[in-house]
């Protein structure tokens, strides 16, 4: 019988040297391993791994991260009880937006340390730790993210006789929506629009609440208006002074547009899904997409 799969997700947490445009990255040293790592953790049960990571970072660190870009998942075999147990982890970067003041030495971690890539790199005790931090330093500078949201489950078209503009969340889809407004506030958006769709706004509505904002409504991202090249346009004019914006619209229109912003700059997507409560989380530098971040769900 295979050993369960321990699930874990964590960060390359980064911050700005010396108000510079080079970058040091934090390691975190755990005194029963006496071992040099990424700050990571396991997923907690009901929670999803972007919670987690968001989580594990605080905890290790005692720095308040803004979610980035999604990085390269690791698998390997770790040590537990019953002996090697495979073990996957999620990671993402993440910005710091805080000092560690608040950092206290716990039996977990003892130290926190902030080098340059290379010199992390270097004292990384493990190998599978390094590909992750290459694929950090790779990605352009990320200066503005927008978070595409698929709306919530609503119901059945055809069994709803109203107004379809007018159709609500169904139960399914209002526990999609309160599991956004979980994970997404990880991500750090300021701004939240929406489709003119009753749908659209009710996604929305739990995440503005959490975050004390109001969902703005454009026509732009509903379907009947769906016109690639000018939504492309309007996701461009949202990044292009930074920050991070949450946009909910609908199947018809989310894929289109993302297609057209990734032809336009050179970015090869293998496939664009948009299953209800999706996300896609969209970097940018300038207003130049240069990843695009796919989670089919925000369930755990």
């Amino acid at each position: 019988m295979s050993e369960p799969v321990i699930r874990a997700a964590g960060a390359v947490l980064w911050r700005a040297a010396g108000g510079s445009t080079a970058v040091e990255v934090a390691l975190v040293h755990r005194q029963r391993y006496d071992d040099w790592s990424l700050p990571k953790g396991k997923v907690d049960p009901g929670e999803h791994p972007v919670v987690t990571a968001c989580r594990e970072v605080i905890e290790e660190t005692g720095v308040q991260p803004l979610l980035g870009p999604r990085l390269p998942t690791v698998s390997y075999l770790a040590p537990s009880l019953a002996g090697p147990a495979p073990k996957v982890v999620d990671y993402w970067a993440m910005r710091a937006l805080s000092g560690d003041d608040d950092f206290t030495p716990n039996q977990e971690v003892d130290d926190v340390r902030w080098l340059p890539p290379d010199a992390a790199r270097e004292l990384l005790s493990y190998q599978h730790d390094r590909p992750v931090l290459d694929a950090f330093v790779a990605l352009p500078p990320i200066t503005g993210t927008l978070l595409l949201i698929r709306h919530a489950r609503a119901g059945s078209r055809k069994k709803w006789s109203g107004d379809d503009d007018l159709r609500p969340l169904d139960a399914r889809g209002r526990l999609q929506a309160a599991q956004l407004a979980m994970a997404l506030p990880c991500f750090g958006p300021t701004r939240i629009l929406a489709a003119d769709r009753v749908r659209c706004v009710q996604t929305m509505q739990p995440l503005a609440t959490e975050l004390d904002l109001v969902v703005e409504v454009e026509h732009v991202f509903s379907d009947h208006a769906a016109d690639p090249e000018q939504i492309a346009r309007r996701l461009r004019e949202l990044v292009a002074d930074g920050g991070v914006t949450a946009v909910c619209s609908q199947g018809g229109t989310i894929p289109g547009a993302l297609a057209q912003l990734a032809e336009d700059d050179g970015l090869a997507l293998h496939g664009i899904a948009s299953r209800k409560g999706s996300v896609w989380v969209l970097s940018f530098h300038g207003t130049t997409l240069v990843a695009a971040d796919y989670l089919p769900d925000l369930e755990p």
